[in-house]
């Protein structure tokens, strides 16, 4: 197995070397992996000037799977828009066509303290979020910011964006919903915002025309909203949520914390071949990098999903994903999810104990 490695920014490179241990374990007893390093986001400005140096993308290209940490930092935020951090990441997305962003968010019965909703709310959550990741806002056009002459009569900057889906685009990401919605509860929520935008009615119109291939699934509809207030008061109603791109980066951020934490959620983004990029859901938190406090327990968990969903070695991503649950288990706990009782560890000591469990 060819891994291209990109551990970015920030906590980003601390966080990647934890789930190179573990990598390192199945090394060891024998799997074939290949791990090459490369540069994204402000790494990668700082290396070669560019967010997505070319090196890095052909990496990524010739690798079967990427393994990435995070990007960011506020010493990027007054470059120019196309060399901002973030866009490195926009563009290995596009670049390598990852169109079906698969995030689940999982309570582990030992955190239910660590999340802010009542213990009887969360308990036994397991929701999947599956979230178009290549179309939307985020990559429509035109964009930008220009000055036009306003009401007044007078000039103004005015900022722009396009919010565009093809029926195509939304027709493929709903396949790869109904086909996870068929291996769990066989329930479905498609989430968008129909009775304002136009892009969302073509959304709900597809996703209920790919329904009718897949009879068992229940099919359920919600304006984004309604769905961000449900996730808070009763988010065991969801199995899996089906959402575009700006919908379920929010969503998806709300539900981590129905779980304790942020630092507990890996995510898995997917071409039409299952060739995946995996991440943890956070960002590069440059408040705490350098210091050995960051949660690596959801890069480990994408690991896992690369194991799964990838690779299709469901033994594997079984054994690492029991491996997470023995730690947290046993007590052993990083700042974000730490609680009185608790054994508070670094950043490298969770991934030991993680790599002792394997």
């Amino acid at each position: 197995m060819k891994l291209a490695v990109l551990p970015g920014d920030g906590i980003g490179t601390e966080i990647v070397a934890q789930a190179v241990k573990v990598l390192a374990v199945l090394k060891s007893e024998g799997a074939s992996i290949e791990m090459e390093y490369g540069n994204i986001g402000g790494a990668g400005y700082d290396a070669e000037g560019d967010p997505l140096p070319e090196s890095s993308l052909k990496l990524a290209q010739a690798a079967d799977a990427v393994l990435l940490g995070a990007v960011g930092g506020p010493q990027y935020d007054q470059l120019d828009r196309p060399l901002r951090p973030e866009r490195g990441l926009l563009r290995i997305r596009k670049e390598l066509n990852l169109f079906a962003n698969l995030r689940p968010a999982l309570l582990y019965p030992e955190l239910a303290g660590a999340s802010s909703l009542k213990p009887e709310v969360v308990s036994g959550l397991d929701i999947m979020i599956v979230r178009e990741l290549t179309g939307d806002v985020y990559f429509g056009q035109p964009r930008g910011v220009e000055v036009r002459v306003g009401p007044n009569g007078q000039s103004e900057r005015v900022g722009f964006n396009t919010m565009i889906y093809s029926e195509s685009e939304v027709r493929r990401v709903a396949h790869v919903a109904f086909a996870i919605a068929m291996k769990r509860g066989k329930k479905l929520c498609s989430v968008e915002k129909a009775n304002v935008l136009e892009c969302s009615e073509l959304w709900k119109e597809v996703v209920a025309e790919v329904a009718q291939d897949y009879p068992e699934v229940e099919l359920s509809t919600l304006y984004v909203d309604n769905a961000a207030m449900q996730l808070v008061r009763n988010p065991k109603q969801f199995d899996v949520i089906v959402t575009g791109n700006l919908f379920g980066d929010i969503l998806s951020d709300q539900a981590s914390m129905l779980s304790g934490s942020i630092g507990m959620l890996p995510s898995a983004s997917l071409d039409a071949n299952n060739k995946g990029m995996y991440e943890p859901i956070h960002g590069s938190a440059p408040d705490i990098a350098g210091r050995d406090i960051a949660n690596p327990l959801a890069t480990i968990l994408s690991v896992a999903m690369m194991y799964r969903y990838t690779f299709a070695d469901a033994a594997t991503a079984d054994r690492i994903e029991n491996a997470v649950k023995k730690v947290i288990a046993q007590g052993y706990r990083t700042g974000d999810i730490w609680t009185e009782g608790g054994n508070k560890v670094s950043c490298s000591a969770m991934g030991d104990a993680v790599v002792a469990a394997m």
